[in-house]
C-alpha cells in the first residue's frame, strides 16, 4: 500500500502523523511512505531524516494525497483538504465527528474510509489511541490554568500553590479518567487544593486510594457541580463520551456563581466542550472571557508540546496502522474488533452510531458495508 502523510495546517498544530521511525516499520513491511516537504519540522524531523529512512519526499500536500491509499494525520481534515481525498482512500486521524456536522458530511461526499483514532476501544473500553494524548492534555490543563490565573491574563492573581500563610489555590476537575487523572497528578504536584468529581463510586475510591488522602472526591451531582463552581480558581472539563458529544455539565448561569477572574479549561473541546459556553479557540489566541471568568478551550492542546505528542501518539496508533496497511480497512476491520469500532465513515455512509445520532445522520450499520 502507499502511504502518506502531510503537514498539519490547523492553527499552531506541530505534530505529524508519522515519525521517520514509523516510516521505517512500513517500508519495512513493504509498503511505500510519501511525505510533504517540511511536515515534520515543528516534531522536531527535517526531510532529510525521513529520506535516510526511504521515504519519499514531496512538494506539495495535494501530490502525496494524488499518490497515496492511505493518509495517516493527526487532526481532522481543514476545508483547503477535502478536495484532495478521493472515493476509497483511507483516511487514519482523530476525526472528533460528533461536534462538527459540516466536517463530518464534506468527508462523506468524498466517499473516503475513515478510521478515528478516538473511537478504537480496547476490551476494558479504554481507548488506545486516545490515551497518551489525554494524558497529555490532563497535565497541560493545570499547567495552562496556572498560567491564565495570573493577574496579567485576566485572572484572579492565584498562585495554586500559594506559600505558607496564605491559602492555596482551588482546582476542581470534571472527570475522574484519563484526563482527569493526569491533571490530578499535575494540580497535587503544584500543590494545590484539588477536588475530583465522577460518577462512578469505583472510580472515586481508586483516586481516593492513589492520590492517598491528598485530595477531595465527589460524586458528580449538579448540587456538588455548583458547589465546587462557587469555590474554586481553576475549574477542568474532562469528560468523555467515546464518538459522542460531550455532556453541557457547565451552564451559562453557572457563571455568575464563580469567583471574577477564575479559569475555566474545557479540555472536552473536541468533542464539543462540556460547558455552554465553550468555543473553539487556537493557541493563537487561547481564551476568551464571558461573566468575568476565563475561557481556555484550545482544540489542539497537545500540539504546543509536539515533540512528546508525536512520539507518544506514533507508538500507539502505529501497530494499527500497519494492521491496515497489511490487510486493507475491511480485512482489518473483520478481524480486529478495535480498528472495527475506529471506523467512522465508509464510502459515503456514516458506520459510527453516536457520531450518526449526534448529527441527525443516516446510520449504516458496519457489519453491512464490510460484507
Amino acid at each position: 500500500m502507499k502511504i502518506g502523510t502531510v503537514k498539519e495546517i490547523k492553527n499552531h498544530e506541530y505534530r505529524v502523523g508519522l515519525t521517520p521511525a514509523s516510516c521505517k516499520s512500513y517500508i519495512a513491511r513493504g509498503h511505500e511512505v510519501f511525505i510533504e516537504s517540511q511536515a515534520g519540522i515543528g516534531a522536531g524531523y527535517d526531510d532529510e531524516a525521513y529520506e535516510s529512512e526511504g521515504v519519499t519526499v514531496l512538494n506539495t500536500a495535494k501530490e502525496v494525497f494524488a499518490v497515496s491509499d492511505m493518509i495517516v494525520k493527526v487532526k481532522e481534515p481543514q476545508p483547503s483538504e477535502y478536495p484532495l481525498f478521493r472515493k476509497g482512500q483511507i483516511l487514519y486521524t482523530y476525526l472528533h465527528l460528533a461536534a462538527d456536522k459540516d466536517l463530518t458530511e464534506a468527508l462523506l461526499e468524498t466517499g473516503i474510509k475513515g478510521v478515528a483514532y478516538e473511537t478504537m476501544e480496547m476490551p476494558d473500553k479504554s481507548l488506545p489511541c486516545l490515551k497518551p494524548m489525554s494524558e497529555i492534555a490532563g497535565r497541560l490543563s493545570v499547567q495552562e490554568g496556572a498560567k491564565y490565573l495570573e493577574k496579567a491574563f485576566g485572572g484572579r492573581g492565584v498562585l495554586l500553590g500559594g506559600v505558607p500563610g496564605v491559602r492555596r489555590g482551588k482546582v476542581a476537575i470534571l472527570g475522574g479518567g484519563v484526563v482527569g487523572t493526569h491533571a490530578c497528578k499535575m494540580a497535587v504536584g503544584l500543590g494545590a487544593d484539588v477536588t475530583i468529581l465522577d460518577i462512578s463510586a469505583r472510580r472515586l475510591e481508586y483516586l481516593d486510594d492513589i492520590f492517598g488522602g491528598r485530595i477531595t472526591t465527589l460524586y458528580s451531582t449538579p448540587h456538588n457541580i455548583e458547589e465546587v463552581l462557587k469555590e474554586s480558581d481553576v475549574v477542568i472539563g474532562a469528560v468523555l463520551i467515546p464518538g459522542a458529544k460531550a455532556p453541557k455539565l457547565i451552564k451559562r448561569d453557572h457563571l455568575k456563581l464563580m469567583k471574577p477572574g477564575a479559569v475555566l479549561v474545557d479540555v472536552a473541546v473536541d468533542q464539543g466542550g462540556c460547558m455552554e459556553t465553550t468555543h473553539p479557540t487556537t493557541h493563537e489566541d487561547p481564551t476568551f472571557i464571558i461573566d468575568g471568568v476565563v475561557h481556555y478551550c484550545v482544540a489542539n492542546m497537545p500540539g504546543s508540546v509536539s515533540v512528546t505528542s508525536t512520539e507518544a501518539l506514533n507508538s500507539v496508533t502505529l501497530p494499527y496502522g500497519l494492521e491496515i496497511a497489511d490487510k486493507s480497512v475491511e480485512r482489518a476491520c473483520a478481524e480486529n474488533e478495535i480498528i472495527k469500532l475506529g471506523l467512522n465513515l465508509y464510502e459515503g455512509k456514516c458506520v459510527y452510531k453516536e457520531v450518526a445520532d449526534d448529527l441527525g445522520l443516516a446510520y449504516t450499520d458496519v457489519e453491512s458495508v464490510l460484507k
